[in-house]
């Protein structure tokens, strides 16, 4: 059965999951990027971006796992790049460059149509502006038996989580203080009651949970 996840998604000890001022220079918010150092320093996480080296440690184990079943992601637009508003004549192609990690088919919601960009590796962001919902029906349909990955941004995962549409999340608990940005456990309603942590394992740099919807 197909499951809709969350992976190693990663969270500030008060609770965000980018920081405040989000643009160009700075995509994940100011600090963000210690929120990500984690993933940098494991073996997994630098041969993705064509480094070697790294540890082979419980973070590595974690970081590896993150695209096994996995056959359709799902982002948010700010995930996607730093562009507002309509599209125009801007040719942004995203943040990964020309051979994006994820090589299968991106949906990314927007309230702005805009054409599919197929990208090198078997990347196609296809761009969905119906919401959420058809946005999920579009990835289960390219994900066939394999499961959807719910990327982010925090903003993102929220809606899926107020929805009750994750069925197991991943999280990694970075020990810093952002002080501002994104939150992502914020006005989820009555669906938060339907969730439970089912694991929690720690490693010198981060704190992975797994929560995973009630049965």
């Amino acid at each position: 059965m197909t499951n809709v996840l969350v992976r190693n998604f990663s969270i500030s000890l008060d609770g965000y999951g980018a920081g405040p001022s989000q643009d160009v220079e700075h995509p994940l918010g100011i600090g963000g990027n210690l929120l990500h150092e984690w993933i940098f320093a494991t073996r997994s996480g630098r041969q993705m971006i064509g480094a070697d080296g790294g540890t082979e440690d419980i973070d590595d184990a974690f970081f590896a796992a993150r695209d096994s079943g996995v056959g359709a992601t799902i982002m948010g637009r700010n995930m996607f790049g730093p562009l507002r508003g309509p599209w125009g004549e801007n040719e942004w192609s995203g943040w990964w460059g020309e051979e994006p990690p994820f090589h299968h088919s991106v949906f990314v919601l927007t309230h702005y149509p805009q054409p599919s960009i197929e990208m090198r590796g078997g990347t196609t962001f296809r761009f969905i502006d119906g919401g959420i919902e058809a946005a999920l029906e579009a990835a289960l349909d390219a994900a066939g038996e394999r499961d959807v990955l719910v990327a982010g941004g925090a903003s993102t995962i929220r809606q899926y989580l107020r929805a009750g549409l994750i069925d197991d999340m991943r999280l990694a608990m970075v020990p810093v203080l952002l002080g501002g940005g994104e939150r992502l456990f914020e006005d989820l309603g009555p669906s938060a009651a339907d969730y439970e942590c089912v694991e929690h394992v720690c490693s010198p740099s981060v704190t992975h949970v797994r929560i995973q919807r009630s049965k």
